[in-house]
């Protein structure tokens, strides 16, 4: 493999007709291969003369900067000498979301005649090549489809962008060759690390974007393995034993969570890309699925059944997991209000997804500022801290987390409403000001809450050591 870090992570994109309340969403855990790669959150300033290029330390990836730029938030590796930017996550000012990447794998086929570059355009850069200089969903395809024809690609990377009115999904498996695809309206779709999208209608640019000379590539190598049509997951993807225990349960599972109705084998390589679901998606949704590790079936890791069966597949929500987020765009309120990151920085299997306003200036110090190494100030950490604890003496926290996560879940969802409400009649400005503020607030609820619980986490172990005896009384 070309590149030092690939994020095998997991990624739900919905359409504004399939969620609860007309809202555009797109979410990703971000698992990378070690358990701790902190990271931090914070706002990157518009440029209106920028000069100079940018170089990546993982790969040597270079390129000149466009004098413009975008306000953006990002979210990257706190030891970026180390470990490479990675910005992972955010929206720009435009109201235009992003999140790259997922990694996904073309196969030996594809590879051979259109190899990796190198010193291509890697996910330690991509986010901060992109997500600056875009104004539109589509336009981020677009855009970064044009980088990848001119600089090519070390690593197979999925990339999610959404707008208030679209969704798209875009598959770059090859040195130079990718897929993006429309998420409809009225439909979801849940991926994972593998070659997702199927059938390519080439006469519809409204719902497909694609490199140039991708069908004459695949004619002029026979690389298509179907009689008829232009499969993309099967000519480009990957199908093997990997796929069918790392890779297409956490699919299934998402899909079982929104159609219970449909019964499928979590081992199958032809799950649907996009689905409908007679379900109203919600955040909570989201949130549920990204933070489940098959939770209620055998392949639980946490439940009393079989061991072969509770270890058979790789979950969804896992301590490798650096940050979870859902970047939701709302359309049941003003434009300058409607972009929101429910960021998780924890194991989402048991931290609460803390909301903050895109359109906002700064983000909170625990949050911009994050230590390599464990302290008691960074969210980061703190979050870190309360994912041990529950996992550590599970039957006896999980209950106790579960209400409080349930509890953060109403308390955050009124703040955000209560900001929105209070928020009316301000623009400009004084409006991103406002809203700033509520994300400061928000970072100082949470952290009153979340470190009581921890405490009274503290106490409770206590109680449970191994180390004790009761003697008798008359003795």
């Amino acid at each position: 493999m070309v590149s030092k870090h690939l994020s095998a992570c997991t990624s739900v994109l919905v359409g504004k007709k399939a969620s609860i309340d007309g809202s555009t969403m797109i979410a990703r855990n971000d698992d990378t291969f070690l358990p701790l790669t902190p990271q931090r959150f914070f706002v990157q300033p518009a440029v209106s003369n920028q000069k100079g290029t940018w170089q990546s330390n993982q790969n040597g990836f270079t390129a000149p900067l466009p004098k413009k730029g975008y306000r953006y938030q990002v979210t990257p590796n706190a030891d970026v000498d180390k470990e490479g930017v990675y910005a992972e996550s955010g929206f720009n000012e435009k109201n235009v979301a992003m999140s790259a990447t997922e990694s996904v794998y073309g196969n030996e086929r594809t590879l051979a005649f259109d190899p990796l570059v190198e010193n291509g355009l890697a996910e330690d850069s991509l986010q901060s090549m992109v997500l600056p200089y875009i104004d539109s969903a589509k336009d981020g395809v677009i855009y970064l489809g044009k980088l990848i024809k001119q600089y090519g690609s070390p690593e197979g990377n999925a990339v999610l962008f959404s707008d208030k009115d679209e969704v798209w999904y875009m598959e770059i498996v090859t040195g130079h060759h990718w897929v993006a695809q429309r998420i409809p309206d009225d439909a979801y779709a849940i991926t994972a690390n593998q070659v997702a999208i199927q059938q390519v209608d080439f006469n519809d640019p409204d719902n497909f974007m694609y490199s140039d000379g991708i069908q004459e590539f695949v004619e002029n190598y026979h690389l298509n393995t179907d009689q008829t049509g232009f499969n993309f997951r099967h000519i480009f993807g990957t199908d093997n034993e990997k796929d069918r225990h790392y890779n297409t349960p956490r699919v299934w599972f998402g899909q079982r969570v929104l159609n219970p109705e449909i019964k499928q084998s979590p081992i199958s390589s032809e799950l649907p890309f996009i689905c409908r679901t007679s379900k109203k998606i919600s955040v909570e949704d989201i949130e549920y699925i990204l933070s489940s590790h098959y939770n209620e079936t055998v392949y639980d890791p946490f439940s009393r059944g079989n061991e072969d069966t509770k270890t058979l597949f790789r979950p969804i929500s896992m301590n490798r997991t650096q940050n979870s987020h859902v970047l939701q765009i709302r359309n049941d309120v003003t434009n300058d209000s409607s972009a929101i990151m429910w960021l998780c920085f924890g194991v989402p299997a048991f931290s609460p997804y803390v909301p903050f306003f895109g359109n906002a200036n700064d983000t909170d110090e625990s949050y911009a500022k994050t230590p390599l190494h464990c302290d008691d100030q960074s969210a980061y950490w703190m979050y870190r801290k309360l994912s041990m604890l529950v996992e550590s003496h599970y039957s006896e926290f999980i209950q106790d987390d579960i209400d409080f996560l349930t509890d953060s879940k109403e308390k955050l969802r009124r703040h955000v409403q209560d900001a929105i409400d209070e928020a009316k009649g301000l623009k400009g400005e004084e409006l991103t000001n406002y809203l700033t503020q509520q994300n400061h607030e928000v970072v100082k609820m949470m952290r009153i809450a979340t470190e009581h619980f921890n405490h009274q986490l503290i106490e409770k172990g206590l109680t449970l050591s191994k180390l004790t005896f009761n003697i008798d009384k008359n003795l």
